[in-house]
């Protein structure tokens, strides 16, 4: 089944307030009031545009944010199409944490993350394909690339732990790591403003690696920790 844009019900134009937030709002709010099953086509990238008047960067977020939550692929020309139904109530997950220092928020951060990203290093170890190894090797082998070069990684450390995320096929991880990394975006872009924030953990990226090519899982969750440790001590180091 394939539902045309032009049936009801309608999606209404929005106010300027937070556009990729009232689109998802919106966009969900369609697909349940209008019945939509897995496998149906979505509107195209224009009639979203024009009917929600907003650009083409703000709906391609949301499409991008729907894909991350496993309820929508996109397939080369051909378009968007539904993988699970879904309402208003199902795809978000807030988390909020008030905390008047920067360094206070981060380690309470990280406490939270080593319990999820042991775990997922270690389903990523129990469940990843030879296909999710290809891809997590292409994003680990640039990070090292960009690291002996310039003694830093950056966005490429992140790619490359995106991929074990992806691996564990189980989207709630990625979705849960991604919303407290993004709580502290402008922190993770230049940790201290210093080049060497956690250089230490570099060798264990590949030992971890290592332990999910390998299928095992306690040697991914025990190099997960040494990376997250290593962070943990450059926190409390570095913010003094």
């Amino acid at each position: 089944m394939t539902a045309g844009f032009d049936s009801r019900p309608r999606i209404s134009p929005l106010p300027p307030m937070d556009r990729a937030r009232q689109v998802t709002d919106a966009l969900a709010t369609y697909i349940d009031q209008a019945s939509l099953k897995a496998g149906d086509r979505l509107p195209a990238e224009r009639e979203l545009m024009a009917a929600l008047a907003v650009g083409r960067s703000t709906i391609r977020e949301v499409i991008r944010h729907f894909q991350a939550l496993g309820v929508m692929e996109t397939r080369k020309g051909s378009g968007t199409y539904l993988l699970k139904p879904i309402t208003s109530a199902t795809i978000h997950m807030p988390l909020s944490l008030e905390t008047a220092h920067l360094r206070d928020g981060l380690l309470q951060t990280l406490e939270v993350r080593r319990g999820i990203e042991a775990e997922a290093a270690m389903v990523a170890a129990r469940k990843r394909t030879p296909e999710d190894l290809v891809v997590i090797e292409e994003k680990l082998n640039e990070m090292e690339r960009v690291h002996l070069a310039k003694g830093t990684s950056g966005p490429e450390d992140l790619q490359f732990h995106l991929a074990i995320y992806n691996a564990t096929h189980n989207p709630l991880f990625r979705q849960l790591l991604e919303q407290m990394r993004g709580a502290f975006e402008r922190f993770w872009d230049e940790p201290f403003d210093r080049p060497d924030f956690a250089r230490r953990s570099f060798p264990f990226h590949r030992t971890l690696f290592n332990a999910i090519a390998a299928q095992d899982t306690e040697a991914a969750r025990r190099e997960t920790l040494k990376i997250l440790d290593v962070v943990e001590e450059d926190i409390k180091e570095m913010s003094k």
